[in-house]
């Protein structure tokens, strides 16, 4: 039985650079979908909603769109710049995600609301890339 064990966990450590690109991906994606879901700028929706000023609701946007492309783009960067590129783009997902949460969903905290939206697992995942960085 242990041998089963080891066998299977060596199996999946051929996996682990293609877990973490998915997960950079997924990331990555949706930061940029979200970002161009509220083009044309100034995003309307931020102002009207949120009583965002025009110019930090389009600073939202273009920080949403370039966070998910540089987080992308810096897995093919093995190098110290590609390393700094993502944990600054796992750190501007932090600060968006918790304004996010502060502006519009300051009532989720700490509620099953909080732990069944996306928001948390964007929050998360800001935390791995600015933690983790491009190692696997």
């Amino acid at each position: 039985m242990k041998n089963f064990f080891k066998k299977f966990n060596n199996f999946f450590l051929n996996f682990e650079a293609i877990a973490s690109l998915f997960f950079r991906l997924t990331v990555g994606i949706a930061f940029i979908l979200y970002g161009t879901g509220k083009l044309p700028l100034p995003p309307e929706g931020l102002i009207t909603n949120y009583g965002l000023s025009p110019f930090i609701a389009s600073l939202v946007a273009i920080s949403e769109i370039s966070s998910g492309i540089i987080l992308i783009i810096a897995n093919f960067l093995k190098n110290s710049i590609g390393h700094t590129l993502t944990r600054l783009a796992g750190l501007n997902i932090v600060i968006l995600m918790f304004g996010i949460l502060l502006v519009a969903h300051k009532d989720w905290f700490v509620t099953k609301q909080l732990f069944m939206g996306v928001q948390i697992f964007l929050l998360v995942g800001g935390f791995y890339f600015l933690i983790k960085c491009n190692r696997v």
